[in-house]
């Protein structure tokens, strides 16, 4: 028993390691491709995201968390998707990533993943699933993964830290999935039509982090008291 027990204990530290190196890991393998102008380079990063985001679960899973653990992420993962849902007749004007950031901010680095990640693939199930699937799973699970290491310095706590990084949260979910289509449909790859495809996405990345601040303003100090209120009465 006491075996098992170390052995869950060091697997878990060992996940717990490798959840940075697992995120870098994307642009990382992005960056590479592009500069060696690899021909499977659509194939071969989406198989790190996967491998990422399968690492990033997994860390999750080993700190094995009860149900009432899991309930808070699942529940706002729930709403941001239908958040995305809800405001799809507007282009990128969404709440996703700032219920990411809230979620990563008031309960932890993974849960933000979590809840930025499920939202996605749930949100996914009106929007259709895709090759982009993965990629919009790891860009906001990075948002929240990210809002939950700068609560863990307390910068979220300063009122400009936390508006600023809800309007960068945008810009690199925007990074991510602009790259992705970089390195998927741009033939032949040039540094001229890279610059092209991420200029052309850029007036959308802005509307999404206004958005994404704004989002912010409403729901920062609400929503984070009363997932506090959970935590401490439920001893999450």
């Amino acid at each position: 028993m006491a075996f098992l027990v170390n052995r869950d204990a060091a697997m878990r530290r060992v996940l717990g390691a490798l959840e940075v190196p697992a995120l870098l890991a994307v642009p990382a393998s992005m960056l590479a491709c592009a500069l060696g102008d690899v021909d499977l380079s659509a194939g071969l990063t989406l198989l790190v995201v996967l491998l990422s985001l399968l690492l990033l679960f997994g860390s999750y899973e080993s700190s094995r968390p009860g149900l009432r653990q899991i309930m808070p992420s699942v529940v706002l993962a729930a709403l941001a998707a239908a958040g995305r849902v809800l405001f799809a007749p507007v282009p990128d004007v969404k709440p996703v990533s700032a219920i990411a950031i809230v979620a990563g901010a008031v309960l932890g680095r993974r849960q933000g993943f979590v809840v930025g990640a499920l939202a996605a693939l749930v949100s996914n199930f009106f929007f259709g699933q895709g090759a982009w699937t993965p990629w919009q799973m790891y860009a906001w699970g990075l948002v929240g993964y990210l809002a939950g290491a700068l609560a863990d310095h307390g910068l979220l706590e300063r009122r400009p830290v936390l508006m600023a990084y809800g309007f960068l949260s945008a810009l690199i979910y925007g990074l991510v999935l602009n790259g992705w289509f970089v390195l998927g449909f741009v033939k032949p790859l040039t540094w001229q039509g890279a610059l092209a495809a991420f200029a052309a996405g850029l007036p959308l990345d802005v509307v999404h982090g206004l958005a994404t601040t704004g989002f912010l303003a409403l729901i920062w100090l609400p929503w984070g008291r009363s997932i506090r209120r959970v935590v401490a009465k439920y001893g999450l």
